[in-house]
């Protein structure tokens, strides 16, 4: 494990995506200023629809237009105002990052939702999600590879020195496998995604992308073995919902790299943990599943346990600057 190479440097720590309030040139400058080994391009859901993490992917999707419908995402006949919308703000976030991150060498992380959360989150003209009807879900997935193969190039000539690391964010992604998405009723569920189906669904969407791709998923019971099949070189976890070492464990043994969820979301008595508290937690799992610490700096990048947006912003900079930190500590040590 120790001879393999990682898409990130030793000691580094990143943002889950998203951060508090409108303004992305601010919220570049924190995230380039904070986390400057991974930096991401964050992403500011308070601006509105088309800023969220289901119209900002579904803004990417090619041929495969969206519109909002009382307040949700849902397939359109042809491209419309609030596709538009999603688009334009995209195209500012790449701007900025263009305008502030130009010199920037290293390795930045960009997020988007994978295809199972954005099938059980998309509807159809007809009513009901996309999950319920296995070929729009294809399509939908080839459609989501197309868009994020492009999203991926257009950060690289943006920032012609970086690397790209993609995030895809699987919420859903349990709940897809389960059969536990609720119909539009709430009376009933969709029914389960077979694991390999969505593994192959989400192999080929990493495949698409072309460059490494680690999975988030903030729920518990996180399929380790069907991202593992996927492709995917990480993945990123709330360490408050692992509650069973040994998947982990078994995960991160046979190569998978982990982003640890390990600074709350939320300020507990107050404040933002210290950068002692986050490295200790992280060294802590570390640990308990009895891996070398030598390894730990190379395998591990430090998160926030989820996204930050509904945090305060000298909140959210403080739990960055404390993770950026805590990823400096461990790799000292």
């Amino acid at each position: 494990m120790s001879d393999r190479e990682w898409p990130w440097p030793a000691g580094a720590a990143t943002g889950i995506g998203s951060l508090p309030g409108t303004d992305i040139a601010e919220a570049q400058r924190v995230v380039l200023g904070e986390l400057p080994a991974l930096p991401h391009l964050p992403e500011l859901p308070a601006r509105g629809p088309g800023a969220d993490l289901i119209g900002r992917t579904a803004g990417l999707l090619v041929e495969l237009p969206v519109e909002l419908y009382a307040a949700r995402w849902q397939v359109a006949p042809r491209p419309g105002r609030d596709l538009r919308r999603a688009r334009d703000l995209m195209e500012r976030d790449l701007d900025q990052l263009a305008e502030q991150a130009e010199e920037y060498a290293g390795t930045i992380k960009v997020q988007a939702a994978g295809p199972l959360t954005l099938a059980a989150s998309l509807e159809l003209p007809i009513g009901g999600r996309m999950l319920r009807d296995p070929g729009a879900v294809r399509d939908l997935a080839a459609s989501l590879a197309d868009g994020l193969r492009g999203h991926v190039e257009a950060v690289a000539r943006r920032v012609p020195r970086s690397r790209v690391l993609l995030q895809l964010d699987e919420p859903s992604l349990p709940a897809v496998l389960a059969g536990r998405v609720p119909t539009e009723s709430g009376l009933g569920t969709y029914r389960a995604v077979e694991s390999d189906v969505a593994g192959v669904l989400l192999r080929g969407v990493i495949e698409a992308a072309g460059v490494p791709t680690v999975v988030h998923c903030c729920a518990a019971d996180v399929p380790l073995d069907l991202i593992r099949f996927a492709g995917a070189v990480g993945v990123a976890l709330d360490l408050d919902r692992v509650t069973d070492l040994d998947p982990l464990g078994e995960a991160l043994d046979a190569g998978l790299g982990l982003l640890a969820g390990a600074a709350p979301t939320t300020p507990a008595a107050g404040r933002a943990p210290t950068s002692a508290q986050v490295a200790d937690r992280v060294r802590g799992l570390w640990d308990r599943l009895g891996f070398p610490r030598r390894q730990l700096a190379e395998q591990v990048v430090v998160t926030p346990a989820c996204g930050l947006a509904g945090a305060s912003p000298a909140y959210a900079r403080a739990v960055l600057t404390a993770c950026r930190d805590a990823g400096r500590r461990i790799v000292e040590e």
